[in-house]
């Protein structure tokens, strides 16, 4: 007993000095990346559910003996209006904040629709490959051979335009990269041992995709929403620049941005104040995706 005494305290100092890895949270506030873009999208996204108490006047209430008022700056600016009025004369600061609510619900809605299609469809095929497999990969394919914008153009263009179509067009439209990405990841986890222990321990096919698969490849899941987020909210600026997407008086900004083309050599400010906040959320959202990319799956870092 006593001379084995030394060798278990000679020890200790070996397993005191073991690297504890870091939590969590710790890696979340470590990236850069995450903490800019996550901190800049929490900004708008509070803007946006707080945008009533925030915005000094109604976005929709036209005033048109003040059309086209610069910005507080100017030379002819006021402060009652800080970001202008556009050419009906509401408060552009307002339609600004009453804006990132359409175009946050876009992007979330979107995501949700096509990452639920995209999802199940790559989960299956991974899973269950042969035939399941050859299936979704062909539906995969037909989809990629048509061009996003121009069948949402088609089909907004023959239904009507509104929010709630765009929302379900681009949602029925923008799945595929779920599909591959979650098919690739399934692929791979499908393989591991604690799968073959759920099989073994008699786990229904339905439980081991619930329970097993999707939170391990929930990471991949993530990235890939933000990716489609961004890519969503500017197709329906596009379309909305194109009077095929959101319709007046919402204050889409795409929308303002086509309000404003007709102003844009006299009253710059119409179109550089919506566009900014356009490249800004999206600069947002692609850094945060790309800092989630980073924390979630550090071994795939380039």
């Amino acid at each position: 007993m006593s001379a084995q005494l030394p060798i278990a305290v000679d020890a200790l100092p070996e397993l005191q000095a073991a690297p504890v890895p870091p939590s969590a949270l710790r890696r979340f506030f470590r990236n850069k990346a995450l903490v800019v873009g996550g901190g800049i999208l929490l900004a708008i996204v509070l803007l946006a559910i707080f945008a009533p108490l925030f915005s000094p006047h109604d976005p929709y209430v036209q005033d048109l003996a003040n059309r086209t008022v610069p910005p507080a700056w100017a030379a002819q600016g006021s402060w009652a209006h800080p970001l202008g009025t556009d050419a009906l004369g509401r408060d552009y600061l307002s339609r600004l904040i009453h804006g990132a609510r359409i175009s946050l619900l876009i992007g979330v809605s979107v995501a949700l629709i096509s990452g639920v299609i995209g999802t199940t469809m790559g989960l299956l095929a991974g899973y269950f490959g042969g035939r399941t497999d050859m299936l979704v990969s062909f539906i995969v394919t037909t989809r990629l051979s048509m061009p996003v914008i121009l069948v949402a153009l088609a089909t907004v263009a023959l239904v009507g335009g509104s929010l709630w179509v765009v929302i379900l067009v681009l949602g029925l439209l923008k799945w595929d990269r779920f599909a591959v990405v979650m098919r690739s990841a399934t692929q791979q986890v499908r393989s591991l041992e604690y799968v073959a222990a759920a099989q073994a321990a008699g786990a229904s096919t339905a439980r081991i995709i619930r329970s097993e698969v999707l939170p391990n490849v929930l990471p991949h899941l993530i990235v890939v929403a933000s990716l489609e987020a961004a890519s969503a909210i500017l197709l329906e600026a596009s379309l909305s620049f194109l009077g095929l997407g959101v319709q007046p008086p919402l204050p889409s900004w795409g929308l303002m941005i086509s309000e404003a083309k007709a102003y844009m050599f006299f009253s710059f400010w119409l179109i550089a104040i919506p566009g900014s906040a356009l490249a800004l959320l999206i600069f947002a959202i692609n850094l945060a995706g790309d800092g989630l990319h980073q924390v979630f799956m550090p071994h795939e870092r380039s």
